[in-house]
């Protein structure tokens, strides 16, 4: 098998040709690689600014700037395989081969980045948007070719699929002007529901963010034996509704206390049976 001028057939001088033709062509390949996912990140990057400086949405900034970064790296490696001395119609016949299993391999992928398409089109919602989606809750951080990004009110990222997302119902919170605030306090039934009423009106009277339109409403709800419960509905402006939900519920609860409104207290009745 070996000989002194052959190893494997072929001479030192060949396999040194051989040598210096493919390792130029796959460092050729590496440096393409390199060179190519520079330049993708760099007009990723470039692309993001323009569209930010122009004030495009958000949402379609991320979304475009991932699209053209997936695009120039699929050309460069597709360009790399070829310097290394693949033809392009072969490569394409292996593709073609391979298309049926890799679809269905990427289904779910490609369902994403339709759904990604869906969102940008019919803007369900937009990046800054508080949304509810698939039992997430949170603030749209950003929308990619294939994923939502939230972020929770205790600063948790939850990645989301966009193929379900744009399928699922969505709730947005931040499409409407204005928000309605909601109490329900529950009292004893010795309380003089018309003197309730009369402490909540004041307070909401005199709340700067509570809205004049539409009025607020103040009316009875479940009903007991021993006690009712008092709704408390208000608008304010969307953005202000944590807080003046917060805020309300302490003021209401002391003016209350201090007017002597009781709140129902729960009990519980002990028989005890004495067997002769």
């Amino acid at each position: 098998m070996f000989s002194q001028d052959k190893i494997f057939g072929y001479s030192l001088d060949e396999i040194f040709q051989i040598t210096i033709q493919y390792g130029t062509r796959f460092l050729s390949a590496i440096a393409l690689l390199i060179i190519g996912f520079w330049l993708s990140n760099m007009l990723s990057r470039t692309l993001r600014k323009v569209l930010t400086k122009r004030q495009v949405d958000a949402g379609l900034v991320s979304f475009l700037s991932s699209l053209v970064s997936a695009l120039i790296k699929t050309l460069v490696i597709v360009t790399s395989i070829t310097q290394l001395g693949v033809e392009m119609t072969s490569f394409v016949a292996i593709l073609a081969s391979a298309g049926l299993a890799v679809g269905m391999a990427f289904s779910g992928t490609l369902s994403n980045f339709a759904g990604g398409v869906m969102i940008l089109l019919f803007k369900p919602f937009k990046a800054g948007d508080y949304i509810l989606v698939m039992t997430q809750e949170g603030t749209v951080k950003e929308i990619t070719i294939f994923n939502t990004i939230l972020t929770t009110s205790d600063n948790k990222v939850v990645i989301l699929p966009n193929g379900p997302v744009s399928n699922g119902t969505i709730v947005n919170f931040s499409r409407g002007t204005n928000r309605r605030v909601e109490w329900k306090i529950p009292l004893d039934d010795a309380n003089d529901f018309h003197q309730v009423k009369t402490i909540v009106t004041s307070i909401l009277e005199n709340e700067d963010g509570v809205l004049k339109t539409p009025a607020f409403f103040i009316g009875l709800g479940d009903l007991s034996s021993s006690s009712y419960v008092a709704v408390i509905q208000a608008w304010t402006k969307n953005g202000n509704h944590s807080k003046l939900f917060y805020s309300l519920n302490e003021v209401i609860f002391n003016e209350l206390t201090k007017a002597g409104i009781r709140f129902p207290v729960s009990s519980m009745e002990v028989k005890v049976v004495k067997n002769d």
